[in-house]
């Protein structure tokens, strides 16, 4: 079995995050790390692998340079190989263009994994990035990759090539299932992801970790970058100085009337 894990390289949501001039997000300027919601994607990926022998799993990356440490954590968790797309055009790109440039890795991936004319079997995400949260790039990938989708999985179960997952929602747990190959996400519900063990990060600096530019996969600049995105952040503002809160001490019984008015000013009543 092939598996392909989409991981994201995100800022660190303790720095000081920024924004650049054409208000797309500092990504190079700050500190970085792998998405944690797509730690769990890594994390299912691996207990398959471990049923299943002969699997091999790929984390593949689009981003920075910088974003190979995303790669790497995911090869000192247990991934057999990993895949760095990266290229000056890709930065301020959208859902649409980050579908397009995976999807194509990808297909690339697949063709040199497989023995059967280019199969990837398993392409696995998280529910969503830590940075973003727009949880749209599985349902576009299972698009161009012209493959079925079973998303936001809080349990996963595999026999074969049949997949069955149970997606829970706020009025009913749903039971889907579906024949590989598929995309399919998780949630942080499927389980704690692993650390990476001594013996593990050792490992990954044997492992292979290819790096790809948008020629290598046959994306044409053109088709990526913020001029070609199909949404615009217009303005951003900075996040106003912490203030100091105001303290009402309830000695004479107005404490309640104050507290009322508080929440009416701010419209939470």
């Amino acid at each position: 079995m092939n598996i392909v894990v989409c991981v994201k390289y995100v800022p660190d949501s303790t720095a000081d995050r920024q924004f650049e001039s054409d208000n797309t997000v500092d990504r190079v300027g700050v500190d970085g790390l792998l998405s944690e919601l797509d730690e769990y994607a890594v994390e299912q990926a691996l207990q398959l692998k471990e049923k299943n022998e002969g699997t091999t799993v790929t984390a593949l990356c689009v981003g920075p340079e910088k974003a190979v440490d995303a790669v790497r954590k995911a090869l000192q968790m247990g991934a057999d190989q990993g895949i760095l797309v990266t290229d000056e055009a890709i930065a301020g790109s959208d859902y649409v263009a980050t579908s397009l440039v995976l999807a194509k890795a990808i297909e690339k991936a697949g063709a040199a994994l497989s023995d059967e004319g280019g199969k990837v079997d398993l392409v696995m995400c998280g529910m969503a990035s830590t940075d973003a949260s727009g949880s749209v790039v599985p349902a576009m990938l299972a698009e161009r990759l012209d493959l079925p989708q079973v998303t936001f999985a809080s349990v996963v179960e595999t026999q074969g090539d049949q997949v069955r997952i149970k997606r829970d929602s706020d009025t009913a747990t749903e039971v889907i299932g579906a024949t590989m190959p598929l995309v399919m996400s998780v949630t942080d519900q499927t389980g704690e992801a692993r650390y990476p063990s001594f013996k593990g990060i050792m490992a990954a600096k044997k492992k292979p970790l290819e790096t790809w530019s948008l020629s290598d996969i046959g994306v044409d600049a053109g088709e990526v970058g913020l001029s070609a995105a199909w949404t615009e952040v217009t303005e951003t503002t900075a996040r106003p100085p912490r203030t100091a809160g105001e303290i009402v001490k309830d000695e004479d019984g107005s404490g309640a009337t104050a507290l009322t008015e508080f929440l009416v000013s701010k419209k939470f009543i």
